[in-house]
């Protein structure tokens, strides 16, 4: 289904991240993928699933310091020439301001969420855009509290909101360059980078209860719904959140 492609996965972080997921259902689709890691002790974590994946290259990427950004799409530039498929799955809020109510949060840390979280995508995409000549996919991740209050969400949820409509923007900015820009909203996932929202099991726990299939998604289902979207059969889909939470969002 993705035979040719070649993409870029920011943001797995180990074995059990979604942009895990999302890179073994791109590599079993065909497509050839490179992959990121955040820091020096993040690497050994990424390895194993560059190595799962057969991932052509294993960059470092901090999305604050723009010379590794790009050196991150030179490599690509120079190893394949273009690129067909980005995955932005990163996301970070300070554990203070996190935990704390909007009214209280920081202007620094609101500004790093909003920075690492959603500006982050602009920046990859401006890199991205010359290396789709013929076209091409971006996706990011969100989650239901960007437009419903979740208890103990708190400040990411006006993060979120930022970024589908970052996303809605960039589709239309691209769209004349049958470049695609589309957001995946899965439910409540047990991954590290959720580990850090307070009071988490209830949350999953409530998610459960009151989704129409009555469980969680898997990071496997949404790597399959992130390979389609990817694909040619979604090639008319752009501007579009694809909720992936068994139901969850209209209950």
């Amino acid at each position: 289904m993705l035979a040719g492609k070649k993409g870029l996965v920011v943001g797995v972080a180990n074995s059990h991240s979604i942009a895990a997921g999302c890179a073994q259902a791109f590599s079993a689709a065909g497509a050839d993928v490179a992959l990121t890691f955040q820091s020096e002790k993040a690497q050994k974590h990424v390895q194993s699933v560059a190595e799962a994946v057969g991932a052509e290259m294993l960059l470092p990427l901090d999305v604050t310091d723009d010379t590794q950004m790009d050196a991150v799409f030179d490599a690509i530039t120079a190893r394949w020439g273009k690129l067909d498929f980005l995955l932005h799955s990163i996301a970070f809020c300070p554990r203070d301001d996190l935990h704390g109510r909007v009214t209280d949060c920081s202007r620094e840390g609101f500004g790093m969420a909003m920075d690492i979280s959603v500006h982050s995508l602009i920046r990859m995409v401006k890199r991205a855009e010359p290396l789709m000549t013929e076209g091409g996919t971006i996706l990011t991740m969100s989650y239901h509290g960007s437009e419903k209050v979740v208890d103990h969400y708190n400040v990411m949820g006006p993060v979120k909101a930022a970024l589908e409509s970052t996303a809605r923007y960039l589709s239309v900015e691209l769209g004349p360059k049958n470049i695609r820009v589309n957001v995946i909203s899965p439910g409540p996932l047990q991954t590290r980078a959720a580990s850090g929202i307070d009071h988490f099991d209830e949350l999953i726990e409530d998610a459960k209860a009151r989704a129409p299939l009555h469980r969680l998604t898997t990071v496997e289902e949404i790597g399959a719904m992130s390979a389609c979207l990817v694909s040619d059969f979604a090639r008319s889909i752009s501007g579009n959140t694809a909720y992936i939470d068994g139901g969850h969002h209209v209950v």
